[in-house]
Protein backbone atom coordinates (compact mmCIF):
# COMPACT_ATOMS: atom_id res chain seq x y z
CA UNK A 1 0.00 0.00 0.00
CA UNK A 2 1.41 3.38 -1.03
CA UNK A 3 1.56 6.23 1.49
CA UNK A 4 -1.28 8.72 1.26
CA UNK A 5 -0.26 11.79 -0.71
CA UNK A 6 -1.30 15.12 0.70
CA UNK A 7 -2.50 17.96 -1.47
CA UNK A 8 0.13 20.70 -1.88
CA UNK A 9 -0.45 23.83 0.17
CA UNK A 10 0.56 27.28 -1.00
CA UNK A 11 2.00 30.14 0.99
CA UNK A 12 2.66 33.70 -0.18
CA UNK A 13 5.59 35.74 1.14
CA UNK A 14 6.02 39.53 1.15
CA UNK A 15 9.76 40.04 0.65
CA UNK A 16 12.09 42.66 -0.81
CA UNK A 17 15.01 40.32 -1.33
CA UNK A 18 13.76 36.73 -1.48
CA UNK A 19 15.71 35.91 1.69
CA UNK A 20 13.67 37.31 4.58
CA UNK A 21 10.08 38.26 5.35
CA UNK A 22 10.72 41.97 5.40
CA UNK A 23 7.82 43.74 3.72
CA UNK A 24 4.57 45.24 5.03
CA UNK A 25 1.52 43.71 3.34
CA UNK A 26 0.38 47.08 2.03
CA UNK A 27 3.78 47.87 0.52
CA UNK A 28 4.21 44.61 -1.38
CA UNK A 29 4.33 44.87 -5.15
CA UNK A 30 5.19 41.19 -5.56
CA UNK A 31 4.33 38.09 -3.55
CA UNK A 32 6.59 35.05 -3.76
CA UNK A 33 4.42 31.93 -3.94
CA UNK A 34 5.71 28.70 -2.41
CA UNK A 35 4.22 25.23 -2.53
CA UNK A 36 4.56 23.00 0.53
CA UNK A 37 4.14 19.24 0.39
CA UNK A 38 5.63 16.24 2.14
CA UNK A 39 7.82 18.40 4.36
CA UNK A 40 9.38 20.28 1.45
CA UNK A 41 8.80 23.67 -0.10
CA UNK A 42 9.44 25.00 -3.57
CA UNK A 43 9.22 28.50 -5.04
CA UNK A 44 6.53 28.30 -7.71
CA UNK A 45 6.36 31.85 -8.98
CA UNK A 46 6.36 35.54 -8.20
CA UNK A 47 3.02 37.31 -8.56
CA UNK A 48 2.91 41.05 -9.15
CA UNK A 49 0.16 43.10 -7.51
CA UNK A 50 -0.86 46.74 -7.40
CA UNK A 51 0.44 48.80 -4.49
CA UNK A 52 -2.26 48.75 -1.79
CA UNK A 53 -1.10 51.15 0.93
CA UNK A 54 -1.55 54.79 -0.02
CA UNK A 55 -0.18 56.68 2.98
CA UNK A 56 -2.62 55.70 5.70
CA UNK A 57 -5.44 54.49 3.51
CA UNK A 58 -5.84 51.56 1.19
CA UNK A 59 -6.81 51.37 -2.47
CA UNK A 60 -9.92 49.14 -2.56
CA UNK A 61 -9.48 48.10 -6.21
CA UNK A 62 -5.87 47.14 -5.48
CA UNK A 63 -7.05 45.10 -2.48
CA UNK A 64 -9.56 43.21 -4.62
CA UNK A 65 -6.80 42.30 -7.08
CA UNK A 66 -4.50 41.20 -4.23
CA UNK A 67 -7.25 39.00 -2.80
CA UNK A 68 -7.77 37.38 -6.21
CA UNK A 69 -4.01 36.87 -6.52
CA UNK A 70 -3.73 35.14 -3.12
CA UNK A 71 -6.97 33.15 -3.10
CA UNK A 72 -5.18 29.80 -3.66
CA UNK A 73 -2.80 30.34 -0.72
CA UNK A 74 -3.45 29.17 2.83
CA UNK A 75 -1.01 31.64 4.42
CA UNK A 76 0.59 34.99 3.60
CA UNK A 77 3.80 35.80 5.47
CA UNK A 78 4.35 39.52 6.09
CA UNK A 79 6.45 41.81 8.27
CA UNK A 80 3.34 43.81 9.26
CA UNK A 81 -0.31 44.00 8.30
CA UNK A 82 -3.28 46.14 9.31
CA UNK A 83 -6.58 44.99 10.79
CA UNK A 84 -8.57 45.72 7.60
CA UNK A 85 -6.45 43.51 5.34
CA UNK A 86 -6.38 40.78 8.03
CA UNK A 87 -10.19 40.63 8.04
CA UNK A 88 -10.39 40.57 4.24
CA UNK A 89 -7.78 37.81 3.94
CA UNK A 90 -9.47 35.75 6.67
CA UNK A 91 -12.79 36.11 4.81
CA UNK A 92 -11.31 34.29 1.79
CA UNK A 93 -9.59 31.64 3.90
CA UNK A 94 -6.06 33.07 3.82
CA UNK A 95 -4.29 33.40 7.17
CA UNK A 96 -1.87 36.33 7.55
CA UNK A 97 1.28 35.42 9.51
CA UNK A 98 3.51 38.12 10.99
CA UNK A 99 5.23 36.05 13.69
CA UNK A 100 8.23 35.49 11.39
CA UNK A 101 8.71 39.19 10.56
CA UNK A 102 12.30 39.93 9.54
CA UNK A 103 13.31 36.27 9.81
CA UNK A 104 14.41 34.05 6.95
CA UNK A 105 11.88 32.62 4.52
CA UNK A 106 13.49 29.18 4.82
CA UNK A 107 13.14 29.28 8.62
CA UNK A 108 9.46 30.26 8.41
CA UNK A 109 8.57 27.65 5.80
CA UNK A 110 10.45 24.89 7.65
CA UNK A 111 8.51 25.78 10.79
CA UNK A 112 5.27 25.72 8.83
CA UNK A 113 6.14 22.38 7.21
CA UNK A 114 6.70 20.90 10.66
CA UNK A 115 3.08 21.70 11.52
CA UNK A 116 1.73 19.81 8.50
CA UNK A 117 0.81 16.12 8.49
CA UNK A 118 4.00 15.15 6.68
CA UNK A 119 7.38 15.07 8.47
CA UNK A 120 9.38 18.31 8.67
CA UNK A 121 12.78 18.90 7.11
CA UNK A 122 11.76 21.08 4.20
CA UNK A 123 14.21 22.02 1.55
CA UNK A 124 14.18 25.17 -0.50
CA UNK A 125 14.62 25.06 -4.22
CA UNK A 126 14.10 27.59 -6.97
Amino acid sequence: MEPKKTKPIRAAVATKDGISINLHFGHAKTFWIYELQAGQFTLLEKRDVDHYCQGGSGDSSAMQKILQTLTDCRWVFVARIGDGPIAKLNAIGVEPVDTFAHLGIDEALKSLASQLDEPAGGTASE
